[in-house]
């Protein structure tokens, strides 16, 4: 091999270090904003105190990100970017992470053989095995090996080209080789989770909920800041706000749909007492609620209606294992949502609750409000 290959081949680590570290990064990032809990799932933190799990897996996220676009600014060794000091830190630093983390990872498998290691997330759940480590050690002699490389120029002919790409696929398939998360990658894109067994935090769902049309339009009726109750039902999560309705006690349900990203959100006005519909403000003016008491008179703060949100949230969760183990059993008997399907029956009771409500007395709640998508 000719020196000229080993120096290209030096190149093409920096670059694909930092798409590593970048990547491993957004997976923890989305695992986070999905689950509500950054240091769930992540492999070295079980070697920490429960009370340390989570800075330790913050502090990875940051590092691993700080990292990642340090390789890439630096790459070029400019004035501008420090020059070779700052570029020698960055794959410096780089290279003592792996060194840490393939440690980590011989640890972990030794005293918690069942753990995943974390390094992209979700998708790595599957137990530490030796292609994991040889991965993290394949990894640390990739960067260290950069050490003392001047900037890295472009390939200036065709011929350059063509081995830069064969290099590139090469180590890309020999990365894929030691990683369990591709097969776990290609179980996902093949694998429709039902909705009864998806995994949708309550603040997450309120958060979606404050973002919809129906809380713009029906957001006037709510008396508090607090939901009354939360509660989910299969495929969806029911938000209680205590309203009125002509001078009577009325509770605003709003069901939401249990998806990540703008789900289906019905609403429905009801008696608190008799539990029977009630009529919804027609068109799109907006409704005026007259305040049931004054900011001092109910002793309410902005403290007390967090505390208070933060509450129901987790009586939600709390309730949502139960309800999730208890729909295990159901899901051979309810097909699973591809979209959803019977949103069309129930589309209507948002425009039309009121005459519902006026042309059957005997409607309650659970003809209003949908159940199973």
């Amino acid at each position: 091999m000719t020196v000229p290959m080993l120096q290209v081949i030096r190149e093409v680590q920096i670059p694909l270090v930092a798409v590593l570290l970048l990547t491993g990064c957004v997976t923890k990032v989305r695992q986070m904003r999905r689950t509500g809990s950054l240091d769930s799932g992540l492999g070295p933190t079980v070697l920490f105190p429960l009370g340390m799990r989570k800075p330790v897996a913050l502090a990875m996220c940051v590092v691993e990100a700080v990292l990642g676009l340090g390789l890439i600014v630096t790459a070029g060794s400019t004035a501008a970017t420090g020059g070779p000091v700052a570029a020698m830190v960055f794959r410096l630093g780089a290279g003592l992470l792996f060194l840490v983390a393939t440690s980590a990872l011989i640890e972990l498998r030794t005293v918690r053989p069942d753990a995943g290691c974390g390094c992209f997330g979700e998708l790595s759940t599957a137990p530490v095995s030796g292609r994991t480590i040889a991965r993290s050690a394949l990894l640390t002699v990739a960067i260290v090996s950069t050490l003392g490389l001047r900037a890295i120029k472009a390939p200036h002919t065709g011929t350059a080209d063509l081995e830069l790409l064969a290099i590139v696929c090469a180590e890309l398939l020999l990365i894929g080789l030691l990683s369990p998360e591709v097969g776990a990658g290609l179980i996902r894109l093949g694998y429709s989770e039902p909705c009864e067994l998806r995994h949708v935090a309550s603040g997450r769902t309120l958060t979606a909920l404050r973002r919809s049309k129906q809380w713009r339009r029906y957001s006037p009726l709510v008396a508090s800041d607090v939901p009354a109750d939360i509660w989910r039902e299969l495929c969806w999560r029911y938000v209680v706000y205590p309203s009125r309705y002509e001078e009577r006690a009325a509770d605003l349900v709003f069901a939401v749909f249990l998806q990540y990203r703008r789900p289906l959100v019905h609403v429905a006005l009801v008696d608190s007492g008799t539990g029977l519909p009630l009529p919804l403000p027609a068109g799109k003016r907006r409704v005026r609620l007259a305040p049931l008491a004054t900011a001092a008179e109910a002793g309410t703060s902005a403290a007390a209606v967090g505390a208070g949100v933060a509450e129901a949230v987790r009586a939600s969760e709390a309730a949502d294992a139960v309800a999730t183990a208890d729909s295990v059993g159901a899901v051979d008997a309810v097909p699973a949502a591809g979209g959803v399907p019977a949103a069309d029956g129930v589309a209507a009771a948002d425009a039309a609750a009121g005459d519902a409500a006026t042309d059957d007395p005997d409607t309650t709640l659970v003809d209003v409000l949908p159940r199973q998508p």
